[in-house]
Formats: structure tokens, sequence, C-alpha cells
């Protein structure tokens, strides 16, 4: 079925806006609870165990959401792709929020004793859910309102909520510790970040309300394309591309989480940073991050997704095997080009991959594939990647997480091999 040719009733702006915002909240939460895991929730929720094991049950909390996340694709994207983008994108963007600021008001271990950890995995679950249904809508909220030859331009601006929802949180964290004592910081002043979260998402659903459908969505509504249980279609018509769609994300992912959650425990503790430093260093690095998505989403949009990908996976790869040498030797230099070099590794694979999960499905089972696909490679690629690489840094060396993520990389590399390119397929099919 050819495209439909109706005009969008979204302006760009409006819709690139929309979408950028979105994520940048999302993202923020998500990542306030990555920097508290590391450098807060141990000592406050976990204090009967030593460092080491507080540390791995923290980040075990921080895993939760990554199971919860295929869930929320499930559920959210049920809805995304009978009832509509919009409403289901207020729907998640409340879930999110909401279970973050319930996280600020969470009693400590010292508090209520045991029920302190419950309580924040069940917050932690609600985050993934929300971000299980969010991250897909807004890709195609993007996408699917992109004139012809622009789907990887117009899908790169979720994209961008990554790096600034990880500069907002990063720089919330590093303000706190700069204006505030420990004692301080670690009585009331890690809640502050969570709280704040509660005035990003009034904006958030302020933007998100101003929007119309999309044009792609309308044209599926007026000729009754939608499917009744949009999850069981994908699994049982779509297999090949949900199964293929996760692998090319897993190296993104671990990728990804190495170099920030990983990096971060790993350089406050083994390496001897403080908390001010690390923070700074991971900030300047997250720079790159934002500076590659849109040169990839260009060079995707002219050459082809498949071909970016396939180079930036080799690329990723390559840098596994530098894991050791640049970040082992803990020079601040060294820490610098390391996350720099990672970070813009990680952009070059996150710009275009909004947008090649989403030309992988139909029009009518889109939200749903595309987000499933995507957070099930969190669950593979993420969920477990600081722990796993707490884990075997520990017994081996930082080169063994090194073979660990250009192991990842091959896994991606062939998937999309087996993959072919989809710039110029009829996206409103």
């Amino acid at each position: 079925m050819p495209r439909p040719t109706a005009a969008p009733a979204n302006s760009t702006g409006r819709i690139l806006f929309a979408s950028l915002a979105g994520t940048t909240i999302e993202f923020f939460d998500f990542y306030i609870y990555a920097t508290a895991a590391v450098l807060v929730f141990p000592p406050l929720f976990f204090p009967g165990a030593d460092p080491a094991a507080g540390m791995l049950q923290s980040l075990a909390t921080f895993a939760i959401a990554f199971f919860a996340r295929p869930l929320g694709s499930a559920l959210f994207g049920h809805f995304g792709d009978r009832l509509g983008r919009k409403v289901t994108l207020v729907a998640a963007l409340l879930t999110m929020g909401v279970s973050t600021v319930a996280i600020g008001v969470l009693p400590t271990y010292a508090q209520i004793g045991v029920l302190a950890p419950l309580l924040l995995a069940l917050c932690r679950f609600g985050q993934g859910l929300g971000l299980g249904g969010e991250w897909g809508g807004a890709v195609l909220l993007a996408t699917e309102n992109a004139p012809p030859g622009k789907r990887a331009w117009f899908g790169m601006f979720p994209q961008l909520g990554a790096p600034l929802g990880f500069l907002l949180s990063g720089g919330c964290f590093l303000i706190l510790t700069e204006v505030l004592s420990d004692a301080q910081f670690f009585a009331w002043g890690w809640r502050i970040p969570f709280l704040l979260s509660a005035l990003l998402v009034l904006v958030g659903l302020y933007v998100r309300l101003k929007i119309e459908e999309t044009p792609v969505f309308r044209h599926a509504l007026d000729t009754q394309e939608q499917v009744k249980v949009p999850m069981a279609r994908v699994i049982t018509h779509h297999t090949k591309a949900l199964i293929l769609g996760t692998v090319v994300a897993i190296a993104t992912f671990v990728l990804f989480y190495l170099t920030t959650v990983f990096a971060l425990t790993w350089g406050t503790t083994a390496l001897g940073y403080s908390r001010e430093t690390f923070l700074v260093i991971q900030l300047l690095a997250i720079l790159c991050f934002a500076a590659t998505i849109p040169f990839a989403a260009l060079f995707a949009d002219r050459h082809g997704r498949r071909r970016t990908l396939i180079w930036v996976t080799v690329a990723i790869a390559v840098f596994g095997l530098l894991f050791e040498p640049l970040f082992g030797g803990g020079s601040l230099p060294g820490v610098l080009l390391f996350l720099a070099l990672g970070l813009g590794l990680m952009g070059m694979t996150y710009g275009p991959l909004g947008t090649v999960l989403s030309e992988y499905f139909p029009t009518r089972v889109r939200y749903t594939g595309v987000s499933l696909a995507f957070n099930l490679a969190g669950i593979f690629g993420a969920s477990l990647a600081p722990y796993i690489a707490t884990a075997l840094a520990t017994r081996f060396g930082l080169q063994a997480v090194g073979y660990y993520l250009a192991g990842a990389a091959l896994l991606t590399l062939m998937a999309l091999l087996a993959t072919r390119e989809t710039r110029d397929q009829d996206y409103g099919r």
C-alpha cells in the first residue's frame, strides 16, 4: 500500500521538539537512577552487605527496569498500534514520571528495613515499564512525520534525548556534590534530582498534548488496518524482523552501559577517582555522543542504514580490544580518550538505530515491533552489563570486559549481515 500523501497536521518544529523533549525527560529519569545506583543506593538501601556486595545488589535493582521494558513494549505498544501514538506517549511519560518522583520520597533501610529495597525495586520496575512504551512511540512520532529521504534525520531527534538526559542527570549530581557536604548529600541531597523530575514531566505533558496523530497512523485508521493483538502478530508474522532487530541493537546497549554505569563504578572504586572528577570526565565525553548522532543520521540517509551500522559495529569490536590499554592505565587523559571514543561510537550506532528498527515493521504493528525489539535488546545487552562487567573485571581484569564488548559487536555484525537495506522502502506499508 502506498504511503499516504496527506499533509502532516503538525509543524516540523513541534514534532521534533515533542519527540526530543519526551525522550530527554525519560532518559533523565533513567540515568539519575543509574547514577544513584552507583553513588547512593548501596549504603542507603543495602547497608548490611560489604561494599562490593552492596554495589552488586544495587546494580541488580538497576537491571530490573530492563526486564520491565518489554512488558512496557507489549502494554503501550498494544494501545499505540490500536489507539494511536499520541495518547500512548502521554500515558508512558506519566508512568515513568510517577515512578521516578516516588523514588525521591522513599524511606531508606535505616527507616523501614528490608521494605526499603523492595519499594526501590518496585519503583525501578515502573521506570522500565514507562520507558518501554516511551522510546518506540517517540521514534515513530518523528519518523512517521518525516518527508521522503529524511527519515533517519527526523528519527535521530528522539535519540538526542539520551545524551541530553545524561547531561542533565550528571549535571544535577555534579552540582549537588559540589554544594553539599557528603553528610547532606546522603541525608537528603540525592533526592533532589528525582523530585525535579516532576517539573520536567509537566513540561513534557504540555508538549505532547499539543501534537496531532501522525499521518501514517491516521491513514491506517482510515483504512482499518489495525490488528486486534499487535504483540501476537509481531511474534507470529514478523518473527525474523523481531529477532534480527533485537540482535542489531545489542552492541549499542552493551557499549553504552559499559562506558557509563560500569565506567563510573570502576572509575570511582578501582581507579580511585572522586565522584566529582569522574562525573566531569563523563559529561565532557557525552558531548561526543551528542555530536555523532546527527552525523550518523545524515550518513544513513545518504548511504544507507545497513552500511552505516556495519562499519560502526566493526569499529566497536576494535574498540573492545582497546578497553584495557585505554581505561586500565587510569591516567586522566587516557580515561577521557577512552570515554570520548566509546561514546562517540555510541552516537554513530545510536543515531540511525531507531529509524532502522522502525523500518523492519509495517504500520499496523510498528509501535509494538520497534519497542519490543529495542527493549529485548536492553535485556540481553544492558540489563546485566554493569553487573557482568564488574564481575569480569574483578576476576579477570579489564581485558575480559573488552572481549565481552567485542563479542557483543560480533553478534550484532552477524545480524546486520542477515538484514537488507531499508532506506528506500515504503514506510506507509
